[in-house]
């Protein structure tokens, strides 16, 4: 039996708020745009770059949206050769990814990021070979968008009722809903229970140590 689990990057494997606020604060400036607040901006986090710029300023035209994403992959370009990139794992991380693997489970990857992005992020962690399929914005619509999961679990051979999707925003849960997955809502990341549950979270994690139990409970009963 494949099973699959799916995980979004920003939010949920690493803490990238940081690093993703101040690319968005140079992208607005270099526009000639206030950002809103951290607390209001990372809200944002896990949609493709022209949704997020989309949301953040809804008052302007997509030309204009198209050319703030562009502006924010050159800096967060700029910051990654400056050495001012933070994408820290959260603490479990590795030790989840260890246990699903040991327990059978495929690991994938479902992000908002740019291939180039989630490259970076990953190899920096050492982890990039470790994720069967890694599908980005690159090549995909946006998330609540079902289709990175669904081309994740072609690549792994399995069916929706037996994958998981692990994400922190209401984004993933949508799209895993989409897809016929389970949606595991990970509360360590950047919106909150109330929000994952009324996307569609089948169950919430408050650290990855309870993730794999839960994984593993909702696969069953759907088996």
């Amino acid at each position: 039996m494949i099973r699959c689990a799916i995980f979004d990057c920003d939010g949920t494997l690493v803490d990238s708020g940081g690093t993703i606020h101040r690319a968005l604060g140079l992208a607005f400036a270099e526009h000639g745009l206030d950002l809103p607040p951290r607390q209001q901006a990372q809200r944002v986090i896990g949609l493709s770059l022209v949704e997020a710029m989309a949301e953040l300023a809804p008052s302007h035209d997509a030309d204009l949206h198209s050319r703030m994403a562009q502006t924010y992959k050159d800096a967060f370009v700029t910051l990654r050769g400056q050495a001012q990139v933070e994408e820290p794992l959260y603490d479990g991380i590795l030790p989840l990814l260890d246990a699903l693997e040991e327990r059978g489970w495929l690991l994938s990857v479902a992000t908002g990021k740019s291939d180039r992005g989630l490259r970076h992020c990953l190899t920096s962690h050492g982890l990039h070979a470790r994720f069967l399929s890694l599908q980005t914005a690159d090549r995909h619509p946006s998330k609540p968008h079902p289709s990175m999961t669904l081309q994740a679990l072609a690549d792994c051979g399995a069916e929706p009722h037996r994958s998981v999707v692990i994400g922190d925003t209401g984004w993933d849960m949508g799209m895993a809903k989409a897809a016929g997955c389970h949606a595991i809502g990970a509360l360590w990341g950047y919106h909150d229970a109330a929000e994952l549950r009324a996307a569609g979270a089948d169950t919430l994690a408050a650290h990855p140590a309870e993730v794999l139990d839960q994984a593993e409970a909702l696969v069953k009963v759907a088996a």
